[in-house]
Formats: C-alpha cells, structure tokens, sequence
C-alpha cells in the first residue's frame, strides 16, 4: 500500500466522524483536501498494473475499448492522468470538461470548488463550475500523450458562460477543431452541467440553445469530419424519460454518434427522501447554500432505468450507423454494469463511486471490479 492508498482509506475510516461536525467545516475540508488528493494521485504510477480480462473487449465505432468502463468527465480535468488510468486497468481515459477560455470555477464563503461527501448514502454534492485551463490548454497537453492499445483517449466539451451566442458557438467549435488536431478517440459534448449557468438541467423538450448547438456543431464540424472521430452528447439524469426519443432522434439525424445519460441531479427535493438520516445535516446545508449537483448511489436507479430506455428505443429503430449509449450515475458495482449491458448499454463512466471503491480497493478498483464481469 502506498500513501495515496493510506490516505484515501484512512479518510473512509475517520470521515462519519468529520461528517458529524457543522456542516461547514467538513465542506472546507473535502473541498481543499481533494484538490491535493487529486493532484498526487493522478500521476502517481507506484502500483501494480491490471489487465482487463480478453472478453470484456468490444470494437465500437471501430475503436478498440478493452473494457467498458472508465473514469466520468471531471475527475482528470487537466488531461493529466493517463498513464495512470491506463495502468489500473480502466477501458478508456475521459479529459476534461474544458471551455473556450480558461475558468477558475465557483466559490462561495471563501470555499473554492466545493464539495461534500455523503458518506452513509454513498453520494456527494459539488459546486466546482467547471474549472479548467481551457480546450487549447488541455489539448495539447492530450496531444503528447503516448496512447495504449485498448485505452482510448476522449475529451469532453462544454460551453462557455458570459460570452454572447457567436462566441459560445465559436469556442465549441474551436474545441472540437483543437481536440480532432491533438488525436483524442472521441470527443463529448457536456450539455449536462449544473454548475453553471447556461445549462438547463431539466428537459422536458428540446431545449432551444441546445438545440442550437446542436445543429450548428453538425453543421459546421460533424459533416466535415475528415476522419473516424465519434461525437457523443451527454445530458443530465434530470432529462425527462419522454424527452429522450425525440432528442436521440434528433442526434441521429444531424449525425451524432452516441448519447451519455446522464452527469448529476439538481432534484434536491426528490432525492432528499433516499438520503441517509446521518448525511441530512451537510445534505440540507450544502445543498441551501451552495445547490450544485448530486451524484453517487442516489442517482443509480435513475440513469439505470434511463438509459436502458434509450438502448431499447434505439434497438428498435434499425439504424444504419453506429450510435450507441453511454450510462454515467451511480455505478458502484459490477450488477449496476451487468444489468445495464443486458439491457443494451454499450460504454459506462463513474465519477463518486470511482473514488469510493479507490478507497476500498486502492489502485487494485478495476482488478475487484473485473473479478465478477
């Protein structure tokens, strides 16, 4: 065991008992502490390397993954972390969410990016908006990377705030042009946020801005692709499971090449009746003073039953291009990815329970995971 292993399973032993102070001192706490835990872990190499076994392989979009599932868009936000991932034994590495223009993300009664554990429900609230060194940045940091056969290389895109509609569609834009030159797999585009302030978070329709984004990115880059680049659409698990035909339709048409449902929730009142009476405390503060979005088990049976919906309303359509379904949200467990592939569900990422079984497992996560798929 080496000492980011020590640290992150001496924090599951000590944290019920920093979750017992007033709410705003574990909120400190997790939001400085994880920035430092991040940044040695994500380079760290000192550890034994996990194969993933041969039948977890699949090809999509003629892309080898050797295995399904991967880091969620957030945890590598400088495109630092690669080898690492690579070595864990991970299907893919995600980087970012990056921006046009570099942000230093939300911070409020002096907490910058904050955060919190929930740890008897297994979940957690952040309010971090997006903080990244922007696309070019981080692209070409992407570019120098020395990829591994069967660990593919994606970076996820989102919008700018604060700037007017030609700016925001000409820094995506930008993005996409950027990532295609550094040589990433595949790219995402994030219009599942809820950190910041042009995403909505509820869908009950098509909502118009990203409707707009939408057209203009196939307009502009998805039809002048000169070479086999998927683009895939992530939205939130708040979307509204009637929304979901007519927006893949819709993806389809233009010509995206997979949805990914779906980041976190903003329903703090819904979910506020699966939290544990030990966590109601920081749940009620957090999410009064800060809001941001909640991700972990809560959201498990959400994404689950959302996007095996999608799966088998794209299986029913016949189509004659590859477009596949991506589930991101309370993926904690080996039967939330079973269950999920039997119901057609092609790639899955996860963001809290990532670090959750890290502080159960250590850099061994993949291996415990792989030992029951």
């Amino acid at each position: 065991m080496n000492f980011i292993e020590f640290a992150a399973r001496f924090d599951k032993i000590i944290r019920k008992q920093i979750l017992k102070l007033p709410s705003a001192v574990p909120i400190f706490l997790y939001s400085y502490s994880r920035k430092l835990f991040l940044k040695a872990f994500e380079t760290n190499l000192n550890f034994e390397q996990t194969l993933p076994p041969e039948h977890l392989k699949q090809m999509l979009w003629n892309i080898e993954f050797r295995s399904p599932i991967f880091n969620a868009a957030g945890v590598f936000k400088k495109g630092v972390g690669y080898d690492t991932v690579y070595k864990q034994g991970a299907g893919a590495f995600l980087a970012g969410t990056t921006t046009s223009k570099p942000r230093s993300g939300n911070i409020t009664n002096g907490i910058l990016h904050p955060f919190v554990p929930y740890a008897e429900t297994e979940s957690a609230s952040n309010w971090m908006g997006l903080p990244n060194e922007g696309h070019s940045a981080v692209a070409k940091r992407l570019s120098q990377v020395q990829k591994q056969k069967g660990c593919p290389i994606g970076a996820s895109i989102a919008a700018d705030t604060g700037a007017n509609a030609n700016e925001i569609l000409t820094g995506i834009l930008e993005g996409f042009e950027l990532y295609d030159r550094a040589g990433v797999d595949f790219i995402e585009l994030n219009e599942s946020c809820p950190n910041v302030s042009h995403h909505s978070t509820t869908h009950n329709i098509i909502d118009r801005d990203i409707s707009n984004r939408l057209v203009f990115i196939s307009e502009k880059y998805l039809k002048k692709r000169k070479r086999n680049l998927p683009v895939i659409v992530k939205f939130s698990n708040d979307i509204e499971i009637e929304a979901i035909p007519s927006m893949i339709d819709l993806l389809v048409e233009l010509g995206y090449d997979g949805i990914n449902i779906g980041n976190t929730s903003t329903k703090y009142d819904y979910y506020r009746q699966f939290v544990s009476s030990k966590d109601i405390k920081n749940y009620d503060y957090f999410t009064a003073t800060f809001g941001g979005g909640l991700s972990g088990k809560l959201l498990k049976e959400n994404s689950f039953e959302k996007s095996k919906y999608a799966a088998k309303y794209i299986s029913g359509k016949n189509l004659r291009k590859e477009f596949y379904v991506i589930r991101t949200g309370g993926i904690s467990s080996p039967i939330d990815i079973i269950n999920s592939q039997q119901s057609g569900v092609n790639l899955f990422q996860w963001f809290s329970a990532y670090f959750e079984n890290f502080s159960k497992y250590g850099y061994s996560l993949y291996s415990e995971l792989y030992r029951w798929l």
